[in-house]
């Protein structure tokens, strides 16, 4: 065999682009944001060259689980308000999911701080499932009602995700993954991060919020064609 075409077979060309989303499982606008982008990817033409990692972001790591308080009373009493109130300024928001294929319940979303369900997205992540365990904590949460600060219940999602039962247990009855919560936190503030969904694509680009598809295909196919081909020895 020709030597060139050897040496040219020795080699692939890699164009994989990262994608760094921070999200909170208590937050809807994340959820609408997740599906909106899934959206735009499945429009990419690179699409299965795309890394997806995921970080963990509390919007309020103060919260206090109170499972007899649904998502229309909290804002309500976070903001002196009636429920009403809440009830009307929840509807843009279910809106705003019908628009993406989500039926929100905020009557039935428990009031729950979302640590132990980060540290548990952190387990996933380690083991490739994060994406998958992203999608089903934030059904828990906004649609089947299920408290995300219940052992039980993030035992349950873990194994649902592909998980092993014994690594969910062991996870939960210990402070594992703790730290890289934080450390994602820590990131995101350094990078002035203060709401999300936020998106980072391939290092450089940013975008913040559930915007439009088009908008995120927009920013997939700008990074993309901004970064060089790299070459691989193999």
């Amino acid at each position: 065999m020709d030597k060139r075409v050897e040496n040219d077979k020795s080699r692939r060309i890699k164009f994989d682009m990262k994608v760094d989303i921070w999200s909170d499982i208590r937050c809807p606008f994340c959820y609408i944001g997740k599906r909106k982008f899934e959206m735009a990817l499945e429009q990419f033409a690179h699409k299965d060259h795309i890394e997806v990692e995921w970080h963990s972001f509390e919007l309020n790591p103060n919260a206090v689980t109170t499972p007899g308080l649904n998502a229309y009373d909290y804002l309500a009493q976070a903001k002196g308000q009636t429920r009403e109130w809440s009830v009307q300024m929840h509807e843009n928001v279910s809106r705003a999911g019908a628009a993406v294929g989500l039926d929100l319940n905020f009557e039935t979303a428990i009031m729950a701080n979302s640590f132990n369900a980060h540290r548990l997205i952190q387990l996933a992540k380690a083991e490739g499932l994060a994406n998958e365990m992203e999608e089903l904590l934030f059904i828990a949460h906004f649609i089947e009602g299920k408290n995300i600060d219940d052992k039980a219940v993030l035992l349950e999602i873990g194994v649902a995700g592909g998980l092993e039962k014994v690594a969910v247990e062991e996870l939960l009855s210990s402070d594992d993954f703790g730290m890289e919560v934080r450390e994602d936190e820590r990131t995101a503030q350094q990078m002035g991060v203060n709401g999300v969904p936020f998106f980072v694509f391939d290092h450089k680009l940013a975008v913040s919020g559930a915007q439009p598809p088009e908008t995120f295909l927009g920013a997939m196919e700008q990074a993309w064609s901004a970064a060089p081909s790299r070459e691989e020895q193999v």
